[in-house]
């Protein structure tokens, strides 16, 4: 095995072992947050806290890195997230809601580094293969949210006295299983990666319309699919009085959806280009909002939406991550990254604490509608870069030679 495919290949093993955590955490916060939690309505604080978790670290996730390296600073945050989920294992064994929701911020914290090893992906292989290497990493992600759920479910009794202790110190597993993974990756980076050309100004960099519609592609399909995805089974279950077994089986297509193209949609990008699959996405997801405007709240009706939401999702933000590794030199990847990163999960922390009272207050029609200007503003941002590349290509044929 050539040694670029074998980074990237540990990099999605890391990622299916290490991405587990937030999964289970999904699974599980809500249920034990209800347990725990002395008022109901703080039930889903925990959850809210791990998404917060991944915002606010991904600055500082992007300054580590930089100052330590990448290959350190995944192991170290692996290693963190694991003693976290056995604080998690203990807060669930003493019944303690507050050291629960502590012990889950270093867990969240993790995905803000999870995150990056799409980028480190991209730094081991040549540039016309970073959408392939991209999606080889979120297939790691695949495995994990078919893997994960099933697992914490299996495990939950190993402490018998009290349910879902042993979910937790199965996921401490996974991490180190993690950490392990990590520690084959090759290092240091190819020399490619860190280039000669000085660092510009953010502002300089800013300037490139190319880089605020990648950071837009990610921004609005984070944005976009966790404002609806939330408020999928409140507005199944609690409004339209479908099952937990129906709302259940939509979420985890949901979530099959977002990640099973991963198997082919770097190969997609490679064979038709960044500009036409970010469109596709676009599209995907407005069909997912034209579906919710019918009216119809036929399980049916929810699972077409919502396997439309995830394919669009990932076809977007593969691009937009792809066109983003083209927009900055090397020496000034780590704060266009970081700049990315905080942009896209500030915006599905919002995303997801409004998704519950909007549910309320608008309805699934109207909620689904109140994304669209998102989408809306992608499709300005993909015209903006289709022009800039019609006059480059002008500039280009009409220069006189030499």
């Amino acid at each position: 095995m050539n040694m670029p495919l074998r980074n990237v290949l540990l990099l999605s093993v890391a990622q299916a072992l290490a991405g587990s955590g937030i999964i289970v955490m999904v699974l599980l916060g809500g249920i034990l947050g209800a347990e725990l939690a002395p008022d109901p309505r703080w039930a889903t604080l925990p959850v809210s806290i791990a998404v917060i978790g991944v915002a606010v670290s991904t600055i500082p996730a992007a300054l580590l890195m930089q100052r330590i390296g990448r290959k350190r600073a995944f192991m170290l945050s692996a290693g963190m997230a694991a003693l976290a989920a056995l604080g998690v294992a203990w807060a669930v064994w003493r019944h303690d809601f507050l050291l629960f929701c502590l012990a889950i911020v270093p867990m969240g914290a993790n995905l803000a580094f999870v995150q990056q090893y799409r980028f480190a992906a991209v730094e081991y292989v040549p540039v016309q293969f970073a959408g392939r290497a991209v999606g080889l990493v979120m297939v790691g992600t695949l495995a994990a949210a078919v893997c994960a759920p099933p697992l914490a479910l299996l495990v939950r009794h190993w402490v018998s006295e009290v349910e879902f202790v042993g979910s937790f110190i199965a996921v401490a597993l996974l991490y180190a299983s993690a950490i392990a993974a990590l520690a084959a990756l090759q290092a240091p980076l190819p020399q490619s990666a860190h280039g000669r050309e000085p660092a510009r100004p953010l502002r300089v960099i800013a300037r490139n319309p190319a880089f605020v519609v990648a950071i837009l592609a990610g921004l609005s399909s984070y944005a976009v699919m966790s404002f609806i995805m939330t408020a999928t089974p409140i507005s199944m279950h609690v409004m339209d009085r479908h099952s937990v077994s129906e709302t259940a089986w939509v979420i985890q297509s949901h979530l099959l959806g977002m990640y099973l193209p991963s198997l082919f949609s770097g190969w997609l990008i490679a064979r038709l280009g960044l500009k036409l699959m970010m469109l596709t996405g676009v599209l995907l997801m407005g069909a997912c909002i034209v579906i919710a405007a019918g009216g119809s709240h036929h399980v049916m009706h929810y699972w077409w939406g919502l396997v439309l939401l995830g394919a669009g999702w990932n076809l977007l933000f593969v691009a937009g991550t792809t066109l983003l590794t083209q927009t900055y030199r090397p020496a000034e990847r780590f704060k266009a990254q970081a700049v990315n990163e905080f942009s896209v999960f500030g915006s599905q922390a919002l995303a997801s604490l409004l998704a519950g009272p909007a549910i309320h207050f608008l309805g699934w029609r109207s909620l689904n509608l109140a994304a669209a200007p998102l989408l809306l503003a992608m499709l300005v941002g993909l015209v903006m870069i289709y022009r800039q590349d019609r006059r480059a290509a002008v500039t280009s044929a009409t220069a006189p030679e030499g």
